[in-house]
């Protein structure tokens, strides 16, 4: 939140004060200034001018009570005492205050703010009905007087300047909220902390419901899909997180042209999930989508499986000889799964075929010609790659027309909720199981989790939670990890001493290292972030990931 003030000519405007009769109490001796209201009294003065800043001015008063303003020509025109700005910084302030209050009590979620002495400063409308802790009651009070210290999210930010982003808490047993909190920083001291906590008990409530009457759901849906509007297969795709709308909406925009896509991220994502939506929304729906997954052919078998066989051509090949990927793909899409593992050879005779619009089988003599789309995927640095030597630049470069990054799932820790539950209907309609219910602590944990397999690992672990679950009740022990155990392992294995003597984990060392050659590559190209990115061999999606988690923005 920024607020604006006057400039120092606005100001002397508002102030409506004579400027002549102040500048007769002005005295000039050896080059420096003075205030003389009455003969019995002299007061030093502070020099500013009229283009400075208002932050200039109070930053004047700071050192003396009379501040005399100059023009270009290094003239006197005005001068301020301390008396006479004290009106004008009561308004402005009362001014403020309004704004900050109305701010804070727009908003649905609960804002709670604490001083450094853990008192509270501010409690909403919003803190009130969530925690039925009346505004009169808590405001000056120390917060732990009224909540449990291991539940106060709020405190992490103020002791240890902790920010927390989404993170799902059960205050109690009828209650459900996602926490966001941050540290109040001034002058590089913190000096309080401030959380809002917004009420989710009603979605976590009715996703319970929906859940004990998964059977009578399956009916429902397979009635509402005969009138399932197909023309979008984007709405099928779970996720209400800026992150994952701002990426779909940019896949939206490729569908109606036939330009290549590179989908980029790490394994389990969802990319194959993106290419399949955009075939599906493009006007060659209708026609094939192939997929090949560059990775899992041998090296040996890789061409005739892009390109087909004539007859005879090998030892072996198929006596009728066999459609390649790409004669299959005619008139639709050919999706290259781990592009970033196709032989250096495969990538050359790819090139030419992407440059020329046409091939030939292998042991063929025939000129095939193609229509179709290409997209890739991979989970590579192919910058990196191209570095190495083992990806061509140049068909990096006619691959990467458009680029679509998808992020991972923990940096879209929101849509855990919906994707959890969604995952649960599917898999208890599939083995006829229907579930109970699903524990506050068991998606404490799914919250809390890293999802190093993103959402394919989302899904095989509630997958899990259903096969086990023989009774239609989850329970703790059929998670195969705990974010405690994850958490305390990884501390007490990666812990390093920083040049302070404070102990730091390994990714917080690494984060800060990364921070510093960022920081350092923007300042010598000057603020270049296409450069920057080049310079440092990675995507500009990277860059612009690493800037955001880092936060250089």
């Amino acid at each position: 939140m920024a607020f604006s003030f006057p400039t120092i000519k606005e100001f002397l405007k508002i102030l409506s004060i004579d400027h002549t009769y102040c500048l007769q109490h002005i005295e000039q001796i050896n080059g420096k200034y003075y205030y003389r209201p009455s003969t019995t009294e002299k007061y030093n003065c502070a020099v500013i001018y009229e283009d400075d800043s208002f932050t200039a001015l109070i930053d004047a008063f700071s050192n003396e009570i009379v501040v005399i303003i100059m023009n270009e020509n290094k003239e006197p025109i005005c001068c301020i005492t301390a008396q006479q700005i004290i009106p004008f910084l009561v308004k402005s302030y009362n001014e403020l205050h309004s704004f900050y209050n109305t701010v804070i009590q727009t908003t649905d979620s609960s804002v709670t703010v604490i001083d450094d002495k853990e008192r509270v400063c501010t409690w909403t409308d919003g803190a009130e009905k969530i925690f039925s802790v009346k505004h009169n009651e808590i405001i000056g009070q120390p917060i732990t007087r009224f909540f449990d210290y291991k539940d106060l999210e709020i405190l992490q930010s103020l002791h240890d300047g902790k920010s927390i982003i989404a993170q799902f808490h059960q205050p109690r047993p009828d209650l459900f909220v996602l926490i966001n909190s941050n540290p109040v920083y001034c002058n590089g001291e913190i000096i309080g902390a401030v959380v809002s906590e917004t009420d989710v008990t009603n979605q976590v409530a009715l996703n319970e419901k929906l859940f004990n009457m998964s059977h009578e759901m399956h009916r429902l849906e397979q009635e509402v899909a005969k009138y399932k509007d197909e023309s979008d297969p984007f709405l099928a795709m779970n996720g209400k997180s800026p992150v994952i709308q701002r990426t779909i909406q940019l896949a939206r925009k490729v569908c109606s042209v036939k330009s290549t896509v590179l989908i980029l991220g790490e394994s389990g994502v969802g990319k194959e999930v993106f290419a399949k939506a955009i075939h599906e929304a493009s006007e060659a729906a209708k026609a094939p989508f192939i997929s090949i997954n560059c990775g899992a052919i041998p090296e040996a078998l890789f061409e005739s499986e892009l390109f087909g066989y004539e007859r005879g051509a090998f030892s072996g090949a198929n006596s009728k000889g066999k459609k390649g990927k790409i004669e299959l793909a005619q008139g639709g899409t050919l999706f290259l799964d781990e592009i970033g593992e196709m032989p250096l050879d495969m990538q050359v005779k790819l090139l030419r075929v992407l440059q020329e619009r046409k091939y030939y089988r292998v042991g063929g003599e025939k000129e095939i010609h193609i229509d179709f789309r290409i997209i890739a995927a991979t989970n590579r640095d192919l910058q990196e790659e191209m570095r190495k030597g083992t990806f061509r630049e140049d068909l990096y470069y006619r691959l990467n027309v458009v680029s679509l990054h998808i992020p991972p799932l923990r940096e879209r820790r929101e849509d855990i909720i919906e994707l959890t539950y969604s995952f649960l209907n599917d898999f208890s309609i599939n083995y006829n199981r229907p579930i109970r219910d699903l524990p506050s602590s068991i998606m404490h944990e799914l919250l809390h989790y890293n999802w190093p397999g993103n959402i394919r690992e989302l899904r095989n672990v509630i997958e899990r939670l259903v096969v086990f679950a023989t009774d239609g009740i989850i329970k703790q022990e059929y998670l195969p990890f705990h974010t405690t155990e994850t958490l305390d392992n990884h501390t007490a294995h990666s812990l390093l001493l920083s040049n302070n003597h404070t102990i730091l984990s390994l990714q917080e060392e690494m984060d800060e290292h990364e921070k510093k050659v960022i920081e350092r590559a923007l300042r010598i190209l000057n603020g270049n972030k296409l450069e920057c990115a080049k310079q440092l061999g990675v995507t500009r999606a990277t860059l612009y990931n690493r800037l955001k988690k880092l936060g250089l923005q």
